[in-house]
């Protein structure tokens, strides 16, 4: 009888070892790539997992692994921010309104889990928050004056060499010393200081606010052309072959994008030559790949699609505005998805965001 049993001993035993490696697969393996709505709600699955997703180091690996766009920020002006998502049980934050922050703010840019915002009032000072863990961080008062409107890119790039969350601000500013002219401000987490850049674009077109991205070193903001900055070669060009309609400028697989409706469709252009960041962009064939057409879902729309407005273009997404609503495109799976968050059709832009843990 003894015999018979050892058997199903063995393979309870062996079933054991296998639920453990698995489950140790999945909290060394997996959790890093979760949002950080979906970790918190881990933390009460037992110790074990709420110390790993405490520890600093996992907190690191996070802010790595989780690149995906899970969410859009938006704010109609004079009023309290709001955040929406294609899946609000995956990605949210606590407080969307950001009213942990010691001032009424606008919301400037985002960049892998951290956001830049200004305050609405007093000295327009600056602000660098995770709105997860509600962290933020003042900054100095820069050294130019950036505007009523400052056209602020937030560049922050998590590396496994620097455990610390070391950020840039670039901002693209009218010169006050040349007609016709940008200049461009730096702050550098690191140094903790702003610096004016001896470069300067001379150029009358000024650029639009919200309209800045950062792609592969080369921040790019909408103008009459696109504004292209350069932030190791401290270099500027305007690139004037592109074309617009009502679009933003966005990122996608690693490099600059370009989506506007036209028509009853939207046209997505991606910046085809990654070289491009020497700044010898001439013609419209050497910067951009063959465009690509999108069409939203007539099912899911619920008519006819007309009145289109892109709104953001960031990893695979498009989110766009229509007749009062919001949609995602998702540009792998072809698929239209309406958010349950009405549009009032007054947002200058939406800003996609990630969830991450990064600490400041």
């Amino acid at each position: 009888m003894d015999r018979g049993k050892r058997p199903d001993k063995f393979l309870g035993m062996l079933n054991s070892k296998m639920y453990m490696d698995l489950s140790d697969i999945i909290r060394e393996h997996a959790l890093p790539f979760l949002p950080a709505k979906s970790l918190f709600r881990f933390l009460c699955v037992c110790r074990g997992w709420k110390l790993k997703i405490s520890n600093p180091f996992f907190v690191h690996n996070q802010s790595i692994c989780c690149g995906s766009t899970l969410g859009f920020f938006s704010q109609v002006p004079g009023e309290l921010p709001s955040f929406v998502s294609d899946d609000p049980k995956a990605c949210g934050v606590p407080d969307p309104s950001l009213r942990f922050l010691p001032e009424l703010i606008d919301i400037l840019s985002a960049s892998n889990g951290l956001l830049c915002c200004q305050s609405q009032t007093g000295n327009k000072a600056y602000y660098i928050c995770n709105p997860v863990t509600q962290q933020w961080k003042k900054l100095p008062k820069p050294n130019a004056n950036h505007g009523l409107h400052p056209s602020v890119v937030l560049i922050f790039e998590p590396s496994r060499l620097n455990f610390e969350a070391d950020y840039k601000l670039v901002c693209a500013f009218p010169s006050t010393d040349f007609d016709d002219a940008t200049e461009f401000e730096i702050y550098s987490s690191k140094e903790g200081s702003w610096k004016v850049s001896g470069e300067i674009c001379f150029t009358k077109y000024t650029v639009e606010t919200k309209s800045g991205v950062h792609v592969d070193g080369v921040v790019y903001w909408k103008s009459r052309g696109i504004l292209a900055y350069d932030l190791t070669k401290d270099r500027s060009q305007m690139l004037r072959n592109y074309q617009s309609g009502n679009g933003v400028l966005g990122t996608m697989n690693g490099k600059l994008c370009l989506a506007y409706a036209i028509g009853h469709s939207i046209m997505v252009q991606v910046l085809a030559n990654t070289h491009s960041n020497t700044m010898q962009m001439s013609t419209r064939a050497s910067m951009w790949e063959e465009k690509q057409r999108v069409v939203l879902d007539k099912k899911v729309i619920g008519g006819l699609v007309s009145e289109l407005d892109v709104v953001a273009a960031a990893g695979n997404k498009l989110l766009v505005q229509q007749a009062g609503k919001l949609y995602v495109y998702d540009l792998l799976t072809k698929e239209t998805k309406a958010l349950g968050m009405p549009s009032t059709g007054r947002y200058t832009r939406c800003i996609p965001y990630v969830n991450s843990l990064v600490c400041l």
